[in-house]
C-alpha cells in the first residue's frame, strides 16, 4: 500500500470517525495526519473582506470595524480574552555591560514586572545594542524557548529561573537549566550578524511569563492573576498559555520605549513555531510592533486551519490543551465552523509588514497553508494601499517573495537558522530603514 492511499483511509476514518462521534479519547498518536497534497480535500476560507452581518468592507476607511470584529473573534474562539486591568509597570535595569561581544555591544539585562505584589511575575529581558551606534537603533524582539542563556555563550548571562524543558542536547533534566545549556541556541540568535547589520536584539525566556505545560498557570502569570489563584476555572472564552505570553511581550514592548537609545517605532517582533504563532497574535492585538516574523509557526500561526495537511486543530489540542482557549476545542471536530482562519490572522496586521517562513521539510507546519494563508491576507494590505504576496503558488526554495507581506520556503528541517535571518535582515533594511 503505497503513502496515498494510506493518507486516503486516514482521511476516509476521520470522516467515519467525525460521523461517528467517536473521539472522546483522542491521544496524540493516534489523531490522523495527512501529508499528501493531492489528498487535502475541499475547504472554503472565510472572507476577510466581509463582515459578520454580510456586508463587504471596499475601502480602507472601513477596515478599522472588521479589524476590531476579527480581534474579538479570535479572542472568544482561539486565543482568549486577556483581562482588563492587568499591570502594565516599568522595569529595573540589573546590569548594563559597554564591552560585550568583544566591545561590539552594549549589553544590559531588565527586570520587568508581569504582576503587583511582594513577589511579582519577573520578565528577564536581555538587551543588546551596538555600541558604535550614533542614533537610536531598531530593534529585533523575541521570546526564546530555553532561556536568555542559551542565546549566548557569555558566562555572566544568568542560567532561567524556574521550569525549563528537558533537552537531550543539553543533558537538562528534572527540567532544571544548567551550565552545559549555555549557548545551546546561539545559532537561532545571530547576535554578532544582527549587531553588525545595524540592529538591536531583545529577547527573554517565555518560561518567564508561564511554563509551557498544561498546568504550567498554576504558577505563572495566568494563575497569579486569577482571582482564584490556582483553583481558578477559566470559561471557555478565557486566554490560553499563547495569549499570556503574547502580552509579555507588549510589556517587553513598554520597557524598550524607555531606552532613548531603542527606535521605538522600529520593533520587528520575530518567532519560531509556537512563538511564531505568540509573535503573530502578539502583533495582531498590538499595532506599535512595526513589523511581524512568523518562522515555522504552523497550525494556530499562519497555517490555514481549514486546509486538511500536517498538524490540525484537534492534533494541536489534543498535545497542547493550554495553548489556546476552551473554546477553540469545539472545533475539533467541526473546523469548517469556526469563524475565522489564519489568514485573518495575518491581515490584523496590516498595513504593518509581515514575514510568513516556511522550511521544506517542515511538512508538519503546512508550508504552502502558511504561504496561502499570506496570500489571502494580501488582499487586506491591497485595499490599503500595500502589495502583498505575487500570487497563489509557491515561490522557489530559499528564494524571498513579497513587499509588505513576504515569505520564503527554507531547504531544511523544522528550525531558525541564520539563513533565515539573513531574509529577515534585507527584510527589515527595506522597511525598517
Amino acid at each position: 500500500m503505497n503513502s496515498r492511499s494510506v493518507c486516503l483511509l486516514v482521511w476516509t476514518g476521520w470522516l467515519g470517525c467525525f460521523c461517528l462521534g467517536a473521539w472522546a479519547a483522542q491521544t496524540p498518536r493516534t489523531v490522523p495526519i495527512n501529508d499528501v497534497e493531492e489528498s487535502v480535500p475541499p475547504y472554503s476560507l472565510p472572507e476577510v473582506l466581509t463582515l459578520r452581518n454580510g456586508q463587504r468592507v471596499t475601502s480602507a476607511q472601513h477596515w478599522p470595524r472588521r479589524r476590531a470584529e476579527l480581534v474579538h473573534l479570535f479572542e472568544d474562539h482561539v486565543y482568549g480574552r486577556i483581562p482588563s486591568g492587568l499591570p502594565r509597570q516599568p522595569g529595573w535595569v540589573v546590569e548594563t555591560r559597554r564591552d560585550a561581544f568583544g566591545g561590539k555591544a552594549i549589553r544590559q539585562r531588565i527586570q520587568i514586572p508581569l504582576t503587583r505584589g511582594p513577589n511579582p511575575i519577573l520578565l528577564d529581558l536581555l538587551v543588546y545594542r551596538p555600541s558604535q551606534a550614533t542614533k537610536p537603533v531598531p530593534v529585533f524582539l523575541g521570546l526564546n524557548f530555553d532561556g536568555n542563556h542559551t542565546v549566548t555563550h557569555e558566562a555572566d548571562v544568568p542560567l532561567a529561573r524556574g521550569w525549563v524543558a528537558n533537552r537531550p542536547r543539553s543533558s537538562v533534566t528534572n527540567h532544571i537549566a544548567n551550565e552545559a545549556s549555555r549557548g545551546t541556541d546561539a545559532e537561532a540568535w545571530p547576535i554578532d550578524r544582527i549587531l553588525e547589520r545595524g540592529y538591536g536584539l531583545a529577547t527573554a525566556y517565555y518560561g518567564d511569563a508561564e511554563a509551557d505545560f498544561d498546568g504550567g498557570w498554576k504558577q505563572g502569570l495566568r494563575g497569579t492573576v486569577a482571582p482564584q489563584g490556582a483553583d481558578h476555572h477559566f470559561e471557555p472564552s478565557d486566554w490560553g498559555s499563547i495569549a499570556a505570553w503574547s502580552w509579555a511581550l507588549s510589556r517587553a514592548l513598554d520597557q524598550l520605549s524607555l531606552d532613548p537609545a531603542i527606535d521605538a517605532q522600529k520593533v520587528a517582533l520575530l518567532g519560531h513555531s509556537r512563538l511564531g504563532k505568540t509573535a503573530l497574535w502578539a502583533g495582531a492585538r498590538d499595532p506599535r510592533f512595526a513589523m511581524v516574523i512568523a518562522n515555522e509557526s504552523g497550525e494556530g500561526g499562519a497555517a490555514l486551519a481549514r486546509r486538511f495537511f500536517g498538524e490540525t486543530t484537534l492534533r494541536i489540542n489534543t498535545s497542547f490543551p493550554h495553548w489556546f482557549n476552551g473554546r477553540f476545542k469545539d472545533y475539533n471536530h467541526r473546523i469548517a465552523d469556526l469563524p475565522v482562519d489564519q489568514h485573518e490572522l495575518v491581515a490584523l496586521i496590516a498595513p504593518r509588514p509581515v514575514y510568513i517562513a516556511s522550511a521544506e521539510q517542515d511538512r508538519w507546519a503546512d508550508p504552502k497553508g502558511e504561504y496561502l494563508s499570506g496570500w489571502h491576507a494580501s488582499k487586506v494590505y491591497r485595499l490599503l494601499g500595500k502589495e502583498g504576496l505575487p500570487g497563489p503558488d509557491l515561490p522557489a526554495v530559499n528564494r524571498s517573495v513579497g513587499e509588505s507581506v513576504g515569505y520564503h520556503i527554507r531547504s531544511g528541517p523544522h528550525a531558525l537558522t541564520e539563513v533565515d535571518w539573513e531574509f529577515y535582515l534585507k527584510y527589515a533594511d527595506r522597511h525598517l530603514r
